[in-house]
């Protein structure tokens, strides 16, 4: 009876958190020191994979867990840091600019195109609310179901 809200609740979870990741490299789209100290922000990006059915999963929705052929879902597998090439940007003035060698000058900054983060939010955005969509219209259909039975 539960099994939609919960591949939606599966769903609402990871999409939140993908939202998350990209405001954070939206926010970190110029930062050219890391906290790490291992150079400029490295962009950030959410692995998903379905909920594998022959473990035990829990999820908020189905606090028991699902066993094994209820349901489906997704999950976050992890957050992955983008090891593509840093954006170079000629600035000699700049404090962390590249003191020696042949990009002497040069600005590393993150490998972070806003174009490509609004479209993934706008793409995460809708995906959550299809995800509320269905367990309003669960809902719905639960209480049409209460309602025939009184």
């Amino acid at each position: 009876m539960f099994d939609a809200i919960n591949i939606a609740s599966t769903g609402l979870t990871a999409q939140r958190l993908k939202m998350d990741v990209i405001s954070n490299n939206i926010a970190n789209a110029t930062t050219t020191r890391s906290t790490e100290g291992d150079g400029p922000y490295r962009r950030r990006r959410v692995i998903m994979q379905p909920v594998n059915l022959r473990t035990r999963w829990k999820s908020p929705a189905y606090p028991h867990g699902i066993r094994p052929g209820d349901g489906q879902g997704v999950r976050v597998v992890k957050v992955e840091r983008d090891e593509k090439e840093l954006r170079l940007v000629y600035d000699p003035s700049h404090p962390d600019s590249i003191k020696i060698g042949p990009k002497k000058g040069y600005v590393e900054y993150p490998n972070v195109d806003i174009v490509t983060e609004m479209v993934d939010m706008i793409s995460a955005s809708r995906a959550y609310e299809a995800n509320v969509q269905l367990i309003q219209g669960d809902k719905r259909m639960f209480q049409a179901a209460l309602m025939i039975g009184r």
